[in-house]
């Protein structure tokens, strides 16, 4: 099939790269050149495990190609994929006029059936303007070319975006005509050979589903982050209460894992549309939801808190910080616990040496030339001089370190570990003052 994806953000390059494994015909449109640049040099602009390989891969066998040439874009695909951004405006609502301006290209520019494919995370309606943009630029030109709209949301977790689209647990399709669905099933008929994930709803509904789910593990996240700081004021441990609740099949384990935060380009942002869009569009409060927000918000600040317990006057005082990116796997910086964190600290005087596998570059474009702010080149080496090491990001490289390497290069033996990694009272025999969440 002939495809066309517009953007190339971690959902459009990973999605037409995706697409051209396993065979079809990919263009992905950027309006950005010095991605395009980067692409067509062989890199990739953002970080993802197993990407780079199969972009290089696909781009040598002719599949998949890059160009900045939007009339070229809406010529080549039947299918026209919208993956561009959709940030947040001030008042938290998603930002549409990328989503808009893709759909109003298509209608001004096609000259044959399109199936017009929302991928980005849109708010409920979203479908319907998509239509009204493509229907208004082919009124404007007096011809009548027949289009279809389908709401195809992305399920990619960064850092295994690649494997979930490959190995998909579902694959939602809002729909509405039959020919839409049909292309839709033959589209990711090699996506589920062994049996049927494709879940056909109406338009709205696939629209919803996206933010339902991401609102659902933001929901998961804060409600253990309260239930750790009740534990720790109790004398409970909250890691042993995740095995009690998790052990229940209707609970689980997944998104159990209390910490410093969620973050990243998704929970933050959708969870703030999905309260905007149900009090402008439908007058109702979403309490649980907006309960959620705050409660992440003011987890943020929790390791800065307990460092000022610790060691009250920050002025002077240094410390290392291990982990920038919101998660592991990914250079992602949106919304970042480290961030906030990092503001902190430098609010009460204090300066930081950070380490991260491969956030670093993103955190220095964020920070600029920031003198309160160095970077090490391992994890080791951010620990000189520093009064106590901060742990925010829960790399695997940070799991077994050497303590005792550890005890020496600290100038006093404080771990603050936002991830709960480590087990307490290993670290404690080890004569390390350990502060971990909930625990």
């Amino acid at each position: 099939m002939k495809i066309t994806v517009v953007g190339t953000g971690y959902v459009g390059l990973v999605s037409g790269t995706c697409l051209a494994e396993v065979g079809n015909d990919v263009l992905c449109l950027d309006v950005d050149p010095e991605k395009i640049r980067i692409l067509e040099e062989g890199g990739i602009p953002i970080y993802e495990p197993g990407l780079q390989d199969m972009v290089r891969r696909n781009v040598a066998a002719g599949r998949l190609r890059f160009t900045t040439d939007i009339e070229k874009a809406v010529q080549h695909g039947t299918i026209q994929f919208i993956a561009v951004g959709t940030p947040p405006d001030e008042d938290g609502s998603a930002d549409l006029q990328y989503v808009l301006a893709a759909a109003r290209n298509i209608g001004r520019l096609m000259t044959d059936y399109k199936v017009v494919i929302d991928k980005s995370t849109v708010p409920v309606g979203t479908g319907a303007k998509v239509k009204a943009a493509v229907e208004d630029e082919l009124r404007q030109r007096g011809v009548g070319i027949p289009f279809s709209v389908v709401s195809n949301p992305e399920f990619l977790k960064e850092g295994a975006a690649v494997e979930d689209f490959m190995r998909p647990d579902r694959i939602v399709v809002g729909a509405e005509d039959e020919q839409a669905i049909h292309l839709m099933r033959a589209l990711y008929a090699p996506f589920q050979r062994n049996h049927e994930r494709l879940i056909v709803t109406d338009v709205k509904s696939a629209e919803l589903t996206k933010y339902a789910a991401n609102a659902m593990l933001a929901t998961r996240i804060s409600f253990m982050n309260e239930l750790a700081n009740l534990a720790e004021v109790l004398g409970a441990d909250i890691e042993m209460v995740r095995q009690g609740i998790g052990s229940d099949p209707r609970i689980g384990y997944h998104f159990l894992y209390p910490g410093c935060g969620y973050g990243g380009s998704c929970f933050p942002k959708d969870v703030k549309a999905l309260v905007k869009t149900a009090q402008d569009d439908a007058g109702i409060t979403l309490k649980v939801l907006t309960a959620v927000e705050e409660a992440n918000d003011a987890q943020k600040h929790i390791l800065g808190d307990k460092i000022g317990k610790r060691f009250g006057d920050l002025k002077g005082r240094h410390f290392a910080v291990w982990g920038l990116a919101f998660k592991p796997n990914t250079d992602d910086m949106r919304e970042a616990p480290s961030r906030e964190l990092i503001a902190d600290l430098f609010a009460a005087g204090a300066t930081v040496t950070a380490y991260d596998p491969v956030a670093m570059h993103e955190t220095q474009r964020i920070f600029g030339d920031e003198p309160r702010l160095v970077y090490a080149e391992n994890p080791m080496a951010a620990l000189d001089g520093a009064d106590a090491l901060v742990i925010v990001t829960e790399w695997k490289e940070f799991r077994s370190p050497d303590f005792e390497a550890i005890k020496q290069k600290l100038k006093a033996p404080v771990i603050f570990d936002g991830r709960n990694i480590y087990d307490p009272k290993l670290v404690r025999s080890l004569g390390i003052e350990y502060f971990a969440i909930g625990r």
